[in-house]
């Protein structure tokens, strides 16, 4: 308050200096006078006729004339001019100094008086507003709750005093008035994730039984809602079925804007749930897909800022497995190869049950040494015993089989990659291709 003030009165003063200097200043006369001013463009005038007349452009007789008529305009013009002092006094009552003093003590107070009338200066207690605003509210529910009295028949009002009074945690009044709201709230997503969300609140934040039920048909009426998804995340995880849980909170992760807060809590949530169900990090350790029309405004500086951040941000927190298998992604995307082997060796646990990061784990390897035999073909084949129909694991087996020029396996592995790939992949020509150069390495005909 005190703050507002003080900002209020500087702003005040200045604005008044700033009226009041051209009162207070001293007037000033000019060094030219107009005598001196129509003296001197006549002696211009003269010494151009002058000029005129020594190059042979005009006669004397022209000369003389002209001469004349500007001798004669000079003496009409200096004789016309009344000259006035500088120090002049007027002689009424409002001089300069007067005026002044009366502008410098009027705004001020016609600039309180009017803030006054019509400013709001209990908005410069935030106690007092926020009391005011309390008041103003609860005098609005309860004028609702009063019209709804004389008119019970009225499901849209008692939804809307349902969540003032949830707003207000007033959870019992709440709970009676989505009661009187009837069926109303069953078409309505919005509607049945506050009332799910109020049971659960008064059954101790468990949202297991009625509100995961309403949560469900929630997402039936709108798949893509996003507090729907977030609740039924929510409400897996405490049943924990923390697989449901990420199903949930992956797709709504997907409808958020990338780097958001937003996003970055889902995310956490994500990899919390992963990390309590011992599960692989799968999607989460891809990082999240940048829109097109975001990607103008992603440079190298601002990507390598946001890998060096989740870099500090693990070694504060080591445990975090599926947040080294996101970064072991991000340094293998930025192709910092020996970063991203050391980061994909911290992901711990979740390296023996994840096929996709025991392949990129490989592919890391591999890229390093040019190579898959030795350390990246033990993951390989670690990830086809959790996988056997891995698609990316057995192409990758095939490729180690080719250069280890045991061409029989590799066309056995490339065989089953065809076998479940879809009709329509663009990958099958490839594998296809593959399998031939294979056949004719081993001298075995290519079958149409």
């Amino acid at each position: 308050m005190n703050v507002f003030i003080g900002i209020s009165a500087v702003l005040t003063l200045l604005v008044v200096a700033w009226l009041l200097r051209p009162l207070l200043r001293q007037p000033t006369s000019d060094s030219i006078s107009s005598e001196k001013l129509n003296a001197a463009i006549h002696r211009d005038q003269l010494q151009a006729l002058e000029a005129d007349l020594a190059r042979g452009i005009i006669s004397q007789q022209d000369f003389e004339t002209t001469r004349d008529e500007l001798q004669l305009r000079l003496l009409d013009d200096t004789e016309s001019f009344e000259t006035t002092s500088p120090k002049q006094k007027t002689t009424g009552f409002w001089t300069a100094k007067r005026t002044a003093v009366a502008v410098g003590l009027s705004l001020p107070v016609l600039a309180l008086g009017i803030y006054l009338q019509i400013g709001t200066p209990d908005a410069l207690n935030p106690v007092a507003m926020a009391n005011g605003n309390d008041h103003q509210m609860k005098e609005m529910v309860d004028k609702l709750a009063a019209r709804l009295k004389a008119n019970p028949n009225d499901p849209k009002g008692w939804a809307m005093l349902a969540r003032s009074y949830k707003a207000m945690g007033r959870f019992e009044e709440a709970k009676l008035a989505f009661d009187k709201a009837g069926d109303i709230i069953n078409s309505d997503p919005d509607l049945l994730i506050d009332h799910a969300d109020l049971l659960g609140v008064l059954a101790g934040n468990n949202l297991q039984g009625k509100p995961q039920q309403m949560i469900e048909e929630a997402l039936r009426l709108n798949p893509e809602h996003p507090m729907s998804l977030m609740m039924a995340g929510v409400a897996a995880y405490q049943r924990n079925d923390y697989q449901k849980a990420v199903t949930y909170w992956e797709k709504l992760l997907s409808l958020l804007q990338p780097g958001s807060a937003d996003a970055q809590q889902v995310q956490a949530n994500i990899d919390d749930a992963r990390a309590k169900g011992g599960q692989s990090a799968g999607a989460s350790n891809v990082l999240p897909p940048v829109p097109s029309g975001a990607a103008a405004g992603l440079t190298p500086d601002n990507i390598n800022d946001m890998v060096d951040r989740l870099a500090a941000r693990l070694k504060d927190n080591p445990d975090d497995l599926a947040g080294w298998a996101r970064l072991a992604r991000a340094y293998k995307m930025q192709n910092r190869l020996d970063e991203a082997a050391a980061a994909y060796a911290k992901t711990g646990k979740l390296l023996d049950t994840d096929p996709d990061l025991l392949t990129q784990y490989a592919d890391t390897l591999a890229m390093r040494t040019k190579s898959l035999q030795g350390r990246p073909s033990e993951l390989i084949n670690k990830a086809l015993t959790i996988a056997p129909k891995h698609p990316m694991a057995l192409m990758m087996a095939g490729q180690a089989a080719y250069q280890s020029s045991n061409y029989a396996a590799a066309i056995g592995h490339w065989k089953n990659v065809l076998s479940i790939l879809p009709a329509n992949s663009p990958d099958i020509e490839l594998v296809k291709a593959e399998i031939a150069d294979a056949q004719l390495k081993m001298g075995t005909p290519a079958k149409p």
